[in-house]
């Protein structure tokens, strides 16, 4: 196994053993029993955790102990799970599946479902607030941040386009990459952004950071876009084939498969390029050509 391999697979275990310990916040109320489970079933469901690893890695490059970012990592993982569930709601993109199982809201039920992403959507701001680890300036600074990526201004806003897009038929590049940058982009650019502030690095290193983040945002969403129309449901875990039944512009319907793999390869060489201001960039370099080349 490359140390790239071992490096990824122990920040991959690392989250895995905090989101089991911060899921304790929840306590044992058994009138909540049903949305406990309803969260930790979605939480706790698998996926790349790519999020949390652009978080620890940041946090090394700049010199840090990539362990001083765990309540905010995996408060980060928490909110990117929270969109999901909403995601696949039947008033959103109607999905039935995630991640090769049912849906929260197949699993459980739609009203369980809204309630357990609400829940994942707070929890994480109270897990940093409480973190014994972090400075308070630091606890600011990274609430604040992720209350910007994830609100009106970011994610969210970010999901109001995609689904406005839908009822539209002159979406072009310029507003895909604009919705993409705030629905995808954010999340990933600010988790970039949190691993530096954990570090004690400066604020132009931060903002270099989440340049990297968006680039890399938006090269991930075109690969996306490319799989939906490559690959099958068993390889994604979820329905393919899902942007052409919801209507949806995307760099595939805009260019074609070939283009938009060269678009995002075009992009994916910027993000290599911001790497640079990093001394200790190797893994990221590593990652980042690892998501450009997967296959779900």
């Amino acid at each position: 196994m490359s140390n790239f391999r071992e490096k990824l697979s122990e920040y991959v275990k690392f989250t895995e053993e905090n989101l089991k310990k911060y899921s304790l916040c929840f306590g044992a109320v058994s009138a909540q029993e049903n949305l406990i489970k309803a969260m930790n079933y979605s939480l706790e469901a698998g996926g790349k955790r790519i999020r949390p690893v652009l978080a620890y890695a940041f946090c090394e490059a700049c010199g840090g102990d990539y362990k001083t970012v765990s309540a905010p990592a995996c408060g980060i993982e928490m909110v990117h799970t929270f969109s999901l569930i909403h995601d696949d709601l039947p008033a959103m993109d109607n999905d039935d599946f995630r991640r090769g199982k049912p849906s929260c809201h197949k699993a459980f039920d739609e009203s369980t479902a809204i309630l357990a992403g609400d829940a994942l959507s707070v929890l994480p701001f109270e897990i940093i607030a409480d973190d014994p680890v972090l400075t308070n300036d630091q606890k600011v600074s990274i609430i604040s941040c992720l209350a910007k990526a994830v609100g009106r201004d970011g994610m969210i806003g970010g999901q109001v386009i995609d689904m406005e897009n839908e009822k539209r038929s002159d979406v072009d590049e310029v507003n895909l990459r604009n919705m993409y940058r705030h629905k995808t982009g954010d999340l990933i650019a600010v988790s970039c952004m949190i691993g530096c502030i954990c570090a004690g690095a400066d604020s132009e290193t931060a903002a270099a950071a989440g340049e990297y983040g968006y680039r890399l945002g938006l090269a991930f969403q075109i690969i996306d876009d490319i799989l939906d129309v490559t690959s099958t449901t068993e390889e994604l875990g979820k329905p393919a084939g899902s942007d052409s039944q919801e209507n949806k512009t995307t760099f595939v319907t805009l260019y074609g498969v070939e283009k938009a793999r060269d678009i995002a390869g075009q992009i994916t060489g910027e993000a290599m390029l911001t790497l640079e201001k990093f001394s200790d960039s190797l893994f990221l370099k590593e990652l980042t050509e690892m998501l450009l080349c997967r296959k779900k």
